[in-house]
């Protein structure tokens, strides 16, 4: 006898339980079912699309890519193609018992074979002497060998006739993410299509279209983030995605994916490049100790910046549009005003080996924070912005009179060498990257007066707008108007709106009076303090090698030695 209450108690134990069993993760009930709905892989479509719809069918195709791109997807897409009812074409129905029974995995003609398991040529040999036999339910038998790069020599050799000529009602899918390992006997058998790795902006699209339509609330950021996490792989996407909606209740919001990911929320990186440009180190130190209290990945902080730094240099040297849609791409147009660009290429450089060298670190932290440190020790300083270290070692002295000691230790540097290398008001950023990006100089141009360098010194001006002020020519000025020459060359990669007006204000404080800005376009007539400074730079380089080539040591060394100088090194002091 069974007491109702117990019966009640298992009953709904039971349905429960089953209702839990019916769900299906995400990356299977969205596998695609047809070349439409496929994403990503358009070159691979159009050529199989192009094959199905005019007939010219090969006997074995070779899907390569990486993991979770669709390989297999593909592979079962076909076979659909091969065998629906309603006739060959690229556009199976969808409906009828063989397009259904494939979706389901339960088609007698499809025969998918894991070859990391079926390694040996006699498993290889058992399965291929069915080969001979007429399909039973389908058209064609389809024979989808996923990694197949698994399989030993002697199953390749087993495999090999079969490949080449098999019976007219057998089709050949072969799967693998290492076609180096394929011999080349199997390679020239196949039809070979390479899968790419899907791009982030595809996978973060469909992530978006099916969280709409399973009416999941989320934020773009987050999807962005699970789209990066994926490297590529819109199967890992789909997982990462039911993860995400398990860690977030339900939603998938940026801040719960940045925990799960454990990566740092860019606001925190775009914080530490506002620190670094202000060289507030208790700033930068404090935000890394709060990424440590978070257990955020160094590594990926390092990257994340890494890409923020190029986002940056582009923004300099390439115009984008002044009204930025969100607010991290304005904090970005906002740094790249105000940071070098030579001194972005040196942080990018200092960022990407630093996160090489984090396994050298004594932890991941302390590797982490000297990153930061290097980047802020590198930094141009500003006019009385200097670190304050003097508790950490003792002042230098004032006095440039060269130590006895050194001087019998190694040879003199010739006191004119030592004079021309004093260093210069913004000698960092009057040499600018766009000047070699955008091109020469003209040749053979009269000094420049010394007026309009002389109100350049006086200026605060920020990295870009001081880049447009260096390449202009001073034609003329008035109390209230001044009038600049550019090279048109270099108006594509100089002048902004921003740039001309932060110039234009920038004159109007240091008079204080309202200035009317005009730039003409047109070759300049003198050099520009740009010009200026890159002669200058020649100048010295071209001083310090003639002191390196007349020192006696280095002369021995050249003679005797059969050295050679590197010009590369050569750098004035």
């Amino acid at each position: 006898m069974q007491v109702p209450g117990v019966w009640l108690a298992t009953s709904l134990f039971a349905s429960v339980f089953f209702a839990d069993m019916s769900y299906q993760v995400l990356a299977r009930a969205w596998r695609p079912r047809s070349f439409s709905s496929l994403v990503g892989q358009e070159h691979v479509v159009r050529a199989l699309t192009h094959a199905l719809n005019e007939n010219r069918l090969h006997h074995a195709y070779l899907f390569t890519g990486t993991r979770g791109v669709g390989k297999t997807t593909l592979a079962r897409i076909l076979a659909k193609a091969l065998n629906c009812e309603a006739g060959i074409s690229a556009a199976p129905c969808g409906h009828c018992s063989a397009c259904e029974e494939i979706d389901s995995g339960r088609f007698v003609d499809l025969i998918e074979v894991d070859a990391a398991t079926n390694t040996k040529a006699d498993e290889m040999r058992q399965l291929l002497e069915n080969a001979i036999y007429a399909p039973t339910r389908g058209r064609f038998k389809v024979y989808v060998i996923d990694e197949v790069h698994m399989l030993s020599n002697h199953a390749f050799n087993a495999m090999l006739k079969t490949l080449e000529e098999p019976p007219e009602h057998v089709k050949f899918v072969l799967a693998t993410t290492d076609p180096q390992k394929l011999p080349v006997t199997v390679l020239s058998r196949c039809l070979q299509f390479n899968l790419k790795q899907m791009p982030h902006d595809a996978i973060s699209t469909h992530l978006t279209r099916i969280l709409q339509t399973e009416n999941i609330a989320f934020e773009a950021e987050a999807l962005h983030a699970l789209s990066r996490a994926a490297s590529g792989s819109m199967r890992d996407a789909l997982s990462l995605l039911d993860q995400a909606i398990a860690h977030g209740a339900g939603k998938v919001m940026a801040a719960d994916v940045r925990a799960m990911l454990g990566t740092v929320d860019s606001a925190a990186l775009l914080e530490i490049l506002k620190a670094l440009h202000e060289r507030n180190a208790e700033r930068m130190l404090a935000i890394s100790r709060d990424l440590e209290m978070k257990s955020l990945s160094a590594s990926h902080a390092l990257t994340e910046l890494a890409l923020l730094l190029t986002r940056i240099q582009i923004a300099q040297l390439v115009p984008a549009p002044e009204d930025a849609e969100d607010e991290e791409s304005r904090a970005l147009n906002s740094l790249a005003e105000q940071f070098e660009p030579e001194y972005v290429q040196l942080a990018y450089q200092i960022v990407t080996q630093g996160r090489a060298e984090l396994t050298l670190a004594p932890d991941e932290h302390s590797g982490f924070l000297m990153v930061l440190l290097r980047l802020l020790a590198f930094s141009p300083t500003k006019e009385g912005a200097r670190l304050d270290i003097s508790r950490a070692r003792p002042p230098a002295s004032t006095s440039r009179e060269p130590n006895p000691s050194a001087l019998n230790a190694a040879p003199a540097v010739p006191p004119r060498l030592a004079e021309n290398h004093a260093p210069k008001k913004d000698s960092v950023s009057s040499v600018s990257l766009s000047d070699a990006v955008i091109g020469g100089k003209p040749a053979e141009k009269e000094e420049p007066p010394s007026e309009w360098q002389t109100i350049l010194s006086a200026l605060n001006l920020t990295a870009l707008t001081r880049q447009l002020a260096q390449n202009c020519e001073l034609v003329s000025h008035t109390d209230t108007e001044y009038i600049l020459r550019l090279d048109p060359a270099k108006k594509a990669g100089l002048l902004r709106e921003t740039t001309q007006e932060n110039l234009r204000l920038a004159l109007a404080a240091h008079f204080g009076v309202p200035i009317q800005l005009k730039i003409e376009f047109d070759t300049p007539k003198h050099l520009t303090p740009a010009e200026c400074a890159a002669q200058e730079k020649s100048r010295l380089r071209d001083e310090a090698r003639a002191a390196i080539e007349n020192d006696p040591f280095t002369r021995t060394m050249l003679e005797e030695f059969g050295a050679e100088i590197n010009e590369a090194s050569i750098t004035p002091l």
